[in-house]
């Protein structure tokens, strides 16, 4: 009775799990996002280990994991619109908001084929695996996307704020990602630079 006069139900429950649960995959993907784009060539973070970033970066994936397992089973259990949990994996298989949903089901099927060929990674040549990680990179802007067109709440006050917030933060890492890169000498003429610069200095102790 309580419950009912204060308006909360399981519907009610489910709804909010549904929304929290999406804002705070979307803060887990955009940080093991910005993860993989700031460490450097010898996969190192300023500060740590390579092998404490390798930990944070599975870890910090792992719980995003988690958070978009609920954030899908939440909405599809949510009695309010009906979802089908199909929806998740297949594209344009909801009725409700199909093109949204959509964008969702993108993500997590990038997503799904990103941990398959994680544990699969033994039995894969690395240029393969390579190939299909790099698509976890697309999945957040198709995970960004589907955040602010299913969730109107991300659109005002500070949930945009923070929605903008991520996608600023993904854009300046790319940009110095690409920075970075353009400076960085490629491998062929790495030899010939190095070569050039032992003779300057035989020259110069003559």
């Amino acid at each position: 009775m309580l419950a009912n006069v204060s308006g909360i139900n399981s519907s009610t429950v489910l709804w909010y799990t549904s929304r929290a649960t999406g804002v705070v995959a979307l803060l887990l993907m955009t940080a093991v996002v910005l993860l993989g784009l700031l460490v450097t060539r010898q996969g190192r973070l300023p500060g740590l280990p390579r092998f404490a970033v390798t930990g944070l970066h599975r870890n910090l994936s792992l719980v995003a994991v988690v958070f978009i397992a609920v954030h899908v089973l939440s909405a599809a259990l949510d009695s309010y619109v009906r979802i089908p949990l199909t929806a998740a994996v297949i594209p344009l298989a909801s009725r409700y908001e199909p093109l949204a949903l959509g964008l969702g089901a993108v993500s997590v099927d990038i997503t799904i084929a990103v941990i398959a060929t994680s544990l699969l990674r033994r039995h894969l040549s690395r240029r393969m695996w390579r190939a299909v990680h790099l698509l976890a990179y697309a999945s957040w802007p198709v995970a960004w996307l589907h955040s602010i067109t299913a969730s109107k709440d991300l659109l005002h006050g500070w949930m945009f704020l923070l929605a903008v917030g991520c996608a600023l933060a993904v854009v300046l890492a790319v940009g110095w990602r690409l920075a970075a890169a353009s400076r960085d000498v490629p491998r062929a003429e790495r030899v010939g630079l190095l070569m050039s610069a032992v003779h300057r200095r035989e020259r110069t102790t003559r």
